[in-house]
């Protein structure tokens, strides 16, 4: 006989199941990248929301991060391992909030396919350490037409001069 507790007991077990493999299968599809830490040292390096974003593929929420209304000239770097990712000069107000860029800094990110939401999207990551920035989308501005829409937490800014 089914209880309450039961029921329950059996669907937590079940989502934590089903949340290890889509990590998992994640991880597997990842290419061996230049920066590589254990994630002990991953968490002792960042904070709590920097490393359920850039380690677990989490997402801040809108208009939370001051770097959305960042305006000065500078470069955004990921926050993981200080590599330089966006130029401000291809940042736009997207309207979503989320820092949006129209174009990386050249062999500065890669892409993955992710499909965890039961959509298709294309997922940014830092090409030297594999942190999740955020996702790219096909609605951004000329001339690219795309918006880097990203993760504040998952950078650092430096401004210049």
């Amino acid at each position: 006989m089914m209880t309450r507790r039961t029921t329950l007991a059996f669907g937590l077990t079940a989502a934590a199941v089903w949340a290890g493999a889509r990590l998992t299968s994640r991880k597997a599809d990842r290419p061996a990248f230049e920066i590589q830490r254990s994630d002990v040292d991953w968490r002792d390096r960042l904070t709590a929301r920097q490393y359920d974003v850039l380690r677990g593929h989490g997402t801040e929420r809108p208009y939370s991060s001051p770097l959305n209304d960042e305006k000065r000239a500078g470069t955004f770097a990921c926050a993981g391992c200080d590599l330089p990712v966006f130029a401000s000069d291809t940042k736009f107000d997207s309207g979503t909030g989320w820092p949006s860029f129209w174009a990386p800094i050249d062999a500065a990110i890669g892409t993955t396919e992710d499909r965890s939401l039961g959509m298709a999207r294309t997922e940014v990551h830092c090409r030297r350490c594999g942190g999740h920035l955020g996702h790219v989308f096909t609605d951004g501005p000329a001339p690219t037409g795309l918006r880097y829409c990203i993760n504040g937490i998952a950078l650092t800014f430096q401004a210049t001069g």
